[in-house]
């Protein structure tokens, strides 16, 4: 009867040792990978967005100050992408749909970031905005020229790139949210339009009622 009791103790034991290995391993049962992990340092950090300049479809130059007071919506692209990327822009239509037309271009702006400003030039964004029915005006496609710019806004909102060597990126997909403060607000799933909707919606009900 006694071994049975001390049995049964060790195992409690071990099973609450494995949850409190568990939920400091996981951010509090967050972050079940490395790369959940990385999403949630980056949103709890709420790194600002770099100073750089933008040369978008219509051949304008500016810079994030462009937005002030502004929610940014962006995805991270590249227009001879074959795969992942024309999906990334459908679902940001998808979202963009989902915003009621008072608040586009007043309170949020959608923005399509190419990281291959080589190929990307003006005309070819022009191109592939029409694609997706973006008006280049509340949704906008832009690249940034400066190469160490660029690096500096990948690196600080943690967007993976790796080029392949025949013109294709391997890279990572999100939506991300930068806040009216210039910084980055949240990263959300780009396959779950429904939530992301969801979430830019409180935001911008939570703005008006200021």
């Amino acid at each position: 009867m006694i071994k049975k009791q001390h049995t049964a103790i060790a195992c409690f034991i071990v099973i609450v040792f494995g949850l409190v290995l568990l939920y400091t391993g996981t951010d509090g049962f967050t972050a079940y990978t490395a790369e959940t992990a990385r999403v949630n340092q980056l949103v709890n950090e709420q790194p600002e967005f770099p100073d750089v300049t933008f040369t978008d479809s219509q051949e304008r130059t500016y810079s994030i100050a462009e937005f002030e007071d502004k929610y940014i919506f962006i995805t991270f692209i590249y227009t001879s992408c074959g795969d992942e990327c024309p999906l990334l822009e459908m679902n940001m239509g998808m979202v963009y749909d989902q915003i009621p037309e008072n608040y586009l271009g007043e309170d949020i702006i959608f923005l399509s970031i190419s990281f291959d400003p080589e190929r990307d030039d003006p005309e070819t964004l022009d191109v592939y905005k029409d694609m997706f029915h973006a008006d280049g005006e509340t949704w906008r496609m832009a690249t940034i020229t400066e190469q160490s710019e660029l690096d500096a806004l990948l690196e600080e909102f943690g967007v993976i790139v790796i080029p392949d060597g025949k013109g294709k990126f391997a890279h990572n997909s999100a939506f991300y949210l930068v806040d009216r403060q210039g910084h980055l607000k949240d990263i959300m799933d780009f396959t779950d339009v429904d939530s992301a909707t969801q979430r830019v919606m409180t935001l911008l009900e939570a703005k008006e009622g200021e």
